[in-house]
């Protein structure tokens, strides 16, 4: 009796875990997915078979009706679920033993327990299905802190904004020559194990420059960004700093060239623009030359003399007068001067005055101061 009591508690238990074994499975979004479900009830009557498809969110405040699908009565409901309307349905003939669930264009809130419940003349049979949704990870992004400078340190950094989790990050380097991916320089490491898509660059040198990919993965899939690093020597930056201020300098030689001949040009009209309106000094008067005492040379000397200036004429007056009188020009002789000596002494009536000998009919003579060396007297 003991035996068969054990051998009876043996097939309990092996038919209650059986009946009640959970399958997980496991779906990237987008996809389709069957869940499987099969009951003994396949030779009974159709109006006697009742099955029931269960959704059960790890959310304990759901809201959304937990049936799925069903079928009751020889007919079959597939819009009782808000969430899953429309991309649910038996996925074989249910009727002959397989109630399996197909869903299409899985969506991660798809995620959750389904149970399969059969009902037949009083008898249950119970399936359990686990289905997660998977969301592979986003494009993820890249981007440094640091200066890229020769000698300074640099922080390279990723990270995905959408994906299921745990989402593992990796960095590596593109070989220059075959574009495969190799490790990182020696001077690198993580900063923080936690966080292993930030790392960090100490000391760069030439040959940690180059092209960085970082790769974000998890159980769906995986994506990667890139980052390309380039050093700027400080030396190089003192050569790019003295070619922009020997450029700015030369510019500005340049301007101040054009400028000064402009201006040159400017002085240079403004010139010959005045030189017209100077007054300019007149030349020395041509010395006076002795000429033989006739009447036509006294005539063309009387209309020089008369063009003389009357300052002249004071100093000449002063001195002596030079007369012709009215006989030896009507006679026709050679003209002859006569001159009046102004002495100390002598009576206003022997004064001979300008006025007096223009009277007369004397031509009063002015010779120019330059010429009294060759004055006759």
């Amino acid at each position: 009796q003991k035996g068969v009591c054990v051998c009876w508690f043996i097939s309990v238990s092996l038919s209650f875990w059986i009946t009640d074994a959970q399958t997980e499975i496991k779906k990237v979004a987008d996809q389709d997915v069957t869940l499987p479900c099969r009951h003994p009830f396949g030779t009974a009557g159709s109006d006697s078979l009742d099955i029931e498809w269960l959704l059960q969110h790890s959310e304990s405040n759901q809201k959304v009706n937990p049936v799925v699908i069903s079928y009751s009565g020889g007919n079959v409901y597939d819009n009782l679920n808000t969430n899953l309307k429309g991309r649910v349905a038996f996925a074989s003939d249910f009727l002959t033993g397989d109630a399996s669930l197909g869903i299409s264009s899985l969506q991660p809130a798809d995620s959750g327990q389904y149970s399969c419940k059969v009902k037949s003349n009083g008898q249950y049979e119970w399936n359990h299905v686990i289905l997660k949704v998977l969301v592979k990870p986003s494009k993820p992004k890249c981007w440094m802190d640091g200066k890229l400078i020769e000698g300074s340190d640099l922080t390279l950094q990723c990270k995905s904004a959408d994906g299921t989790e745990p989402i593992a990050y990796k960095w590596e380097r593109i070989s220059d020559t075959e574009g495969k991916t190799i490790h990182l320089p020696p001077n690198s490491r993580i900063v923080d194990l936690s966080h292993p898509e930030v790392i960090l660059l100490r000391n760069l040198t030439h040959e940690i420059a180059g092209l960085y990919q970082c790769t974000a993965t998890n159980e769906a899939g995986e994506d990667n960004c890139f980052l390309q690093v380039t050093i700027q020597y400080v030396r190089g930056v003192g050569i790019v700093a003295g070619a922009v201020v020997g450029v700015v300098a030369g510019v500005f030689l340049l301007f101040l060239v054009v400028w000064l001949i402009f201006r040159r040009k400017e002085k240079k009209r403004y010139e010959e623009d005045e030189r017209p309106n100077e007054i300019r000094e007149d030349a020395e008067a041509p010395k006076a030359k002795l000429v033989k005492p006739n009447s036509s040379s006294s005539r063309s000397g009387s209309s020089r003399s008369g063009s003389s200036s009357t300052r002249s004429t004071g100093n000449s007056t002063s001195r002596s007068q030079r007369i012709r009188t009215p006989q030896q020009a009507q006679n026709g002789a050679p003209p002859a001067y006569k001159e009046v000596a102004m002495q100390k002494g002598e009576t206003e009536e022997n004064k001979i005055s300008p006025a007096n000998l223009v009277r007369m009919g004397a031509t009063p003579v002015m010779v120019p101061a330059q010429s009294r060396a060759f004055q006759t007297v």
